[in-house]
């Protein structure tokens, strides 16, 4: 049984991953952090550059676009906690690899659905499964514009499901607005 599942909202530059490495950092000496981020272009790999520097020299980290279980199953080792950074981009990955963004029309929503559910089950097994607290974190895409394209509103809405799924599934659920951590669910 997983030790504790948090969830960790919030908009870009909210200061959710520094949240969840403090929170990491109370919870276990031994973190593997895994990132879902692909360096596609030179400001893309600067900026996850940016991220490995400012975590701690001692946590491991595995780069999984996708078979975020598998790859935790895999490199654990003795991880007290994992961080998962981010589900936005593990969406992301799901819709960009086989399926173009641009076009994405319903069946290949409906397939792209269908993949991103099976992730998450994995995901939610494996916390269920493994002693050890998963912090997961993600982009809350709720709050702003619709988007104009319908490729940005089905991404939109896949993220905000599996936002929703997660939060369910959570012990602990937090959304960071402009470094503050506001706690949703949980607590004492």
């Amino acid at each position: 049984m997983a030790k504790q599942c948090i969830l960790i909202l919030g908009g870009a530059r909210s200061g959710k991953s520094c949240f969840a490495q403090q929170l990491a950092t109370g919870l276990g000496e031994r973190v593997l952090f895994v990132a879902t981020a692909k360096p596609l272009d030179e400001e893309m790999h600067q900026r996850i550059e940016h991220h490995r520097r400012a975590r701690p020299r001692q946590w491991r980290t595995v780069e999984a676009s996708s078979g975020i279980a598998q790859a935790i199953r895999e490199y654990r080792g003795d991880a007290d906690v994992v961080i998962l950074d981010c589900l936005s981009l593990l969406v992301a990955n799901l819709i960009s690899p086989t399926h173009d963004p641009a076009q994405l029309e319903q069946a290949d929503y409906d397939t792209v659905e269908k993949e991103m559910n099976a992730e998450l089950d994995r995901l939610v097994a494996l916390a269920e499964d493994l002693p050890l607290h998963l912090i997961i974190v993600s982009n809350e895409v709720g709050m702003g514009l619709v988007p104009v394209y319908p490729a940005g509103r089905a991404y939109r809405d896949l993220l905000g499901r599996a936002n929703q799924f997660i939060a369910q599934c959570a012990d602990r659920v937090y959304l960071v607005v402009a470094g503050i951590p506001l706690e949703l669910k949980g607590g004492d």
